[in-house]
């Protein structure tokens, strides 16, 4: 008997049913793009990160560098190496946005504030920022979230004492004037048409590749199109219900939980108007997002915990095959909570453990996932209306 545990899954936590949503979004000649380059030094840059000009969203990525990596760019610095340049997004006036570089930026930021962010608390960094637009002083001051920034590198070098282990930014000495005087090169990116669409920043992501871990979809996305919509994900996203559910305690690192939100409402709100590729459906969804009222925002924070609610007496591993499915998952939310969202009601239901059992072991259902272009409109709907189906839902 075919069932869904039956269904290869990835190497991820998630069973990640994106195998034909790798197709390119964006044709070149779309797009008139200008790059301009710019040296900054080091003291300016903080200055602009500072001010908020140059901004680096924690909700983006979290910090990954470790002391060393960090260590060494300062280091670097200092002596007049040459280090990567750094491509910046001109969004608009005094509007820049990290596209690459963010960690050498971080670095840099938290060098000259003289502390540098645990490892075990940069998730709760991130959230924080996300809620203050910023790192306030006291978190930053706060020996639970940081460490006194004090350089680490190698102790002796072949002939000599290494000067600079162990040195923080205000015991520099005379090289602190130095530091601050390196020119970084930047390079500006603008896109001049079409005009009020940002979207050609996404296939710069995509594309660029200039040292460093590649950001992922999820952050990307998040990336250009974050609003008060994103940050009701980041709310719901850390209830412990919805833990459960995912089989995640804490929120992922790379933020694919939000993105399984994100995908769940985008279906829910619009999965009549579902076009492939995946990828340009949610950056449509998630741009319209960005105009919602406050009210629209309280309403599906609601909506969602109203859904969370009725799975309060389903296992645990209730939308697992072997891991928790995105498509299963989507498929539910979206059917139990349809009708309710059309009248901006909030649902009545309780979640039946042997309709969902049913709807996993559905030959037709599970075809959808079998066969070839999973997210095709054609699986995507068969999947959506033998989910109607099978949980009968008024």
């Amino acid at each position: 008997m075919i069932t869904l545990d039956n269904i290869n899954t990835s190497n991820n936590w998630f069973e990640d049913d994106d195998d034909d949503d790798n197709s390119d979004d964006f044709q070149i000649d779309e797009y008139d793009l200008t790059s301009t380059p710019n040296d900054f030094n080091v003291k300016t840059i903080f200055d602009y990160l500072e001010a908020g000009v140059i901004k680096i969203p924690l909700f983006q990525r979290n910090y990954v560098w470790d002391l060393i990596q960090a260590s060494k760019l300062i280091e670097s610095l200092i002596l007049g190496l040459p280090i990567p340049q750094i491509f910046l997004y001109e969004k608009g006036r005094n509007q820049l946005l990290v596209i690459d570089g963010q960690q050498r930026l971080l670095s840099i930021y938290y060098f000259i504030k003289q502390r540098f962010p645990k490892k075990d608390k940069r998730v709760e960094l991130r959230q924080i920022f996300d809620q203050h637009g910023h790192l306030p002083e006291e978190t930053l001051k706060n020996d639970d979230y940081f460490t006194e920034f004090k350089l680490k590198l190698p102790e002796n070098l072949p002939d000599r004492r290494n000067k600079f282990n162990g040195l923080t930014y205000t015991t520099l000495g005379d090289y602190q004037f130095q530091f601050e005087l390196r020119p970084i090169r930047n390079i500006f990116v603008k896109q001049n048409s079409p005009k009020d669409d940002n979207s050609s920043i996404y296939e710069i992501f995509n594309r660029l590749n200039s040292g460093g871990t590649n950001l992922n979809q999820p952050e990307i996305r998040v990336t250009l199109y974050h609003s008060e919509f994103y940050k009701m994900l980041y709310r719901i996203n850390s209830l412990p219900e919805w833990r459960r559910l995912l089989g995640q305690p804490e929120p992922t690192l790379h933020m694919e939980d939000v993105e399984i939100l994100l995908r769940s409402f985008a279906f829910l709100i619009e999965s009549d108007k579902y076009t492939p590729p995946l990828k340009k459906f949610l950056n449509q969804f998630a741009k319209k997002c960005q105009s919602h009222t406050t009210e629209q925002n309280q309403y599906l924070e609601m909506l969602f915990k109203t859904f969370l609610a009725a799975c309060e007496e389903l296992p645990d591993d209730i939308f697992f095959r072997r891991k928790i499915s995105i498509a299963l998952f989507e498929a539910i939310f979206t059917v139990t909570c349809q009708s309710a969202f059309h009248k901006q009601q909030l649902p009545n239901i309780k979640l039946s453990q042997d309709k969902i059992k049913q709807l996993k072991n559905d030959n037709p259902f599970i075809n959808t996932l079998r066969r070839g272009g999973t997210l095709s409109k054609t699986n995507v709907t068969e999947r959506l209306q033998r989910a109607t189906e099978i949980m009968q839902v008024p």
